[in-house]
This record gives C-alpha cells, sequence and structure tokens, in this order.
C-alpha cells in the first residue's frame, strides 16, 4: 500500500544492512518459533521456502538473503543493480539459483529482478510503468498447479489502483525475459481502496481447469471503503501458441467480516489450502493490540466470509496453511495465533514471557524486522484439540 503511514512505520521497524549475513542458529526461541542469525538488521518482509533446506527472504535497503542448509547459515546476496535503497517486499524462487525479488515502492520504485546464478548477479527485468502506481504482491502458479504447455513461470503482479483501477499483471516467460502483459478488466477500486503490501500474500492462486468452472485468482483489499476479497473465477479451455485462453470468466467482490473503514485496515494476507477452504487475516495495523475483526474463514472458495468466533490475539500480517500439523498459522507484530478448525477460532503461540514480531511467513519461515527469521518447531505446537 503505497501511503505514508505504512512506509514510516515499515523504516521505523528495520533498516539497515549488513554485508555479512552469515552465522548458526542463535538457539533462542518464541514460543515454537526457534530464531536463526540472519546477518542483517533490515526489515524483512519477503520470505519463500522453496523445499528441501532452501528459502530466500528479502527486505530494506536492497536486502536478499538465502539458505541451502535449512537455515543453518543465512547467505548475504549480491545487491541488485541501482537496488540500495529499495524495499524488497516479495521474493519468490524455484530452486537455490533461480528467483524473482519484487520491491514495493512509488513508481519506478517498484520493480522486478532475477537471478539465475544463486543470487551472485541479478538483472532488471521489469519497472513500473505508471507514475502513480505501487506494487503490493506478486505470486506463481506451482510446478504441480500449472499446465505442461504453461510451464512453471506463470504468475500475477498486483499493484494499488491507477485511474480508478486495481493493477494487475500477467508475469510470462518469453525466452530470457520476463513480460509483464497489462489486464485491466473488471477491477474498478472505489475511492481509497488499497492493497497492503505487507507479507507479499495479499493474493493467492487457484487451480487451472479445462473443465468446469474454479477459482483462479483470490487478492484482498482494504483502506476507507472497507475490507473485502475479490474473485476471478474461470475456465482455461483453449490454448493458443502453448498458453491457455481463458474461454469465460467472472469477477466478484465479497465483503469480507474483517476491520475495516480506515487507511491502516483491511485484508492483509489470504491463502487457500484447496479451492474451497480458505483464510483471510488482517485487521487494523495502526491498532496492532486489537483483535477485533482479525480473521475470517470461507469454505466456498471464496463466496462467503465469517467472522472467526475467536479471533488472533492481534492485527495479522500473514497467514499459512501448514499441511503436516493440519492447521492454520497466523502472524504479526504482537506475535503468532494457530488454528485447528480452519479459521474458526485461534489459540496463540508465541509464550506469556517471549513477545513475537512478525511480518511474513512461509512456512517453515517466519521472517520480521531488525532481521528477525524463525523456523517453526513442530513439536513445540500445541496439541489440536479432540473433535
Amino acid at each position: 500500500m503505497a501511503d505514508a503511514l505504512l512506509l514510516g512505520l515499515v523504516f521505523l521497524f528495520g533498516a539497515g544492512f549488513s554485508p555479512v549475513a552469515v552465522g548458526q542458529s542463535l538457539n533462542l526461541e518464541s514460543g515454537p518459533w526457534v530464531l536463526e542469525r540472519s546477518g542483517t538488521t533490515a526489515g524483512l518482509r519477503g520470505i519463500h521456502a522453496v523445499g528441501g533446506g532452501i528459502a530466500w527472504a528479502s527486505g530494506t535497503n536492497g536486502t536478499i538473503l538465502r539458505t541451502e542448509d535449512g537455515g543453518y547459515e543465512w547467505q548475504s546476496c549480491a545487491m541488485p543493480p541501482g537496488a540500495e535503497k529499495l524495499d524488497f517486499r516479495g521474493i519468490w524462487a524455484w530452486d537455490d539459483q533461480t528467483a524473482i525479488a519484487m520491491s514495493s515502492g512509488p513508481g519506478d520504485a517498484s520493480r522486478l529482478y532475477e537471478t539465475t546464478d544463486g543470487c551472485s548477479h541479478w538483472t532488471l527485468v521489469a519497472t513500473n510503468p505508471d507514475r502513480d502506481g505501487f506494487w503490493d504482491a506478486m505470486v506463481f502458479w506451482t510446478r504441480k498447479q500449472a499446465l505442461a504447455a504453461l510451464g512453471d513461470e506463470e504468475g500475477v503482479l498486483l499493484g494499488d489502483p491507477v485511474r480508478g483501477v486495481f493493477q494487475r499483471f500477467d508475469l510470462r516467460r518469453r525466452g530470457d525475459a520476463i513480460v509483464l502483459s497489462k489486464n485491466l478488466k473488471e477491477t474498478p477500486a472505489a475511492p481509497g481502496a488499497a492493497v497492503f503490501a505487507a507479507s507479499n500474500s495479499a493474493m493467492a492462486l487457484g487451480k487451472w481447469s479445462y473443465r468446469g468452472s474454479s477459482p483462479v485468482v483470490w487478492f484482498g483489499t482494504g483502506g476507507k471503503p472497507g475490507a473485502f476479497v475479490w474473485r476471478l473465477e474461470g475456465v482455461y479451455a483453449e490454448v493458443s501458441e502453448g498458453y491457455p485462453r481463458m474461454a469465460s470468466h467472472r469477477w466478484s467482490r465479497v465483503r469480507v467480516p474483517l476491520a475495516g473503514g480506515m487507511e491502516s485496515s483491511g485484508v492483509f494476507s489470504l491463502a487457500f489450502r484447496d479451492g474451497t477452504h480458505g483464510v483471510a487475516v488482517g485487521g487494523d495495523y495502526a491498532k496492532p493490540d486489537a483483535s477485533a475483526g482479525t480473521a475470517a474463514w470461507s469454505a466456498d472458495g471464496g463466496k462467503t466470509w465469517t467472522a472467526a468466533a475467536k479471533p488472533p490475539h492481534g492485527y495479522r500480517s500473514a497467514v499459512a496453511w501448514d499441511a503436516d500439523a493440519k492447521a492454520w498459522i497466523a502472524v504479526g507484530p504482537n506475535g503468532s495465533d494457530i488454528s485447528y478448525d480452519d479459521g474458526k477460532t485461534w489459540v496463540p503461540l508465541d509464550g506469556a514471557d517471549t513477545r513475537g514480531n512478525w511480518n511474513a511467513l512461509s512456512l517453515p519461515w517466519v521472517v520480521g524486522p531488525q532481521g528477525r527469521i524463525g523456523k517453526l518447531d513442530p513439536g513445540k505446537l500445541p496439541t489440536a484439540p479432540k473433535p
């Protein structure tokens, strides 16, 4: 979200950059999170766990980190050219060599950089073409979700409204280049509406479908109009030049029972564990300890949303599904919470004597201000209640 209040809070919570980003585990804990040594004091808001012990993180002042050994050592990446003052809110990787980093900021401060050599070098692949734009989220379909014709690098980029319409770009690989195809259809923004770039998780992708209708894209919004989720339902039934073409589609906007009506409130993060069950979290980041209106759940693919009966214990900037624990985990500046009943009720995770401070989540990792990185210890999660 391109407002001065959010940017001010970001810089307050973490700035600076250390060129020596290696080290061992701190052997400290915050609830089930084992803190790791990042070697930086940058505010971290981007995190993407690839699997096999590989993860990438990103943050303020051009900071990008990488681990190849499950977090025992975090390596400082070479800084992308001209990125000294950029805030990398999003990072997406496919392995230990290839990744795309998204910076968020007004106009050309929103950029995409790519590395194909393990972050030794970065190439600028896209810059926001809108002077009044602000990029908020970037996500790609996984290998399992994408069709063979698409490859594994088809994604979507989302930005704040420009001239009354949310900015949405399709990301496609064309040889060695990432091509942005602008799509401005059917996503008009009410005055004061915005997307939040708090954790690169304001948008979620569904699965491509040749048969029947299925959700393809969801994204959450907030601001003065209130909290909403936009839902694209469509069918990709034709193939043109090796890429599926949407044969039919329909956008719908659904109100979500989260805190809203202020520039600092709304949906900050949403995720779906399948095409039906999803959770949206947020609240008001100007009131981080207020628990009202911080989580809602859907059991019909995002068509309707219900407020959590027992919400998280504060504003939440990120949420993710833990398939192993069969639970949802949400994080924010005053800690984390877990839900074993698909978002209906939440239980705090961080202990009474430890106060978590988190921004973004890609399990098993969580990141926050001042270079904070934690890794989930499944053995320290509370026991799921018996049905």
